[in-house]
């Protein structure tokens, strides 16, 4: 299992994550940043907990 994080005040909403994993990552209509997914947040940081089949795709997003 891996844990994704996300700090969502640093998007900067150019939609890579997106691209890079479409089944993980949304753009919100509301104001242009990128949602995690089934994220739960604390303090301003959204993590989900998900399968090791999905690292790959999510380490190319965090990248761009």
């Amino acid at each position: 299992m891996i844990r994704i994080i996300q700090h969502r005040n640093k998007c900067i909403g150019c939609n890579a994550c997106v691209e890079a994993a479409q089944n993980r990552w949304r753009i919100s209509r509301k104001d242009g940043r990128s949602v995690l997914v089934g994220g739960v947040e604390k303090r301003g940081i959204f993590t989900v907990v998900t399968h090791d089949s999905e690292q790959e795709m999510n380490q190319l997003a965090a990248k761009n």
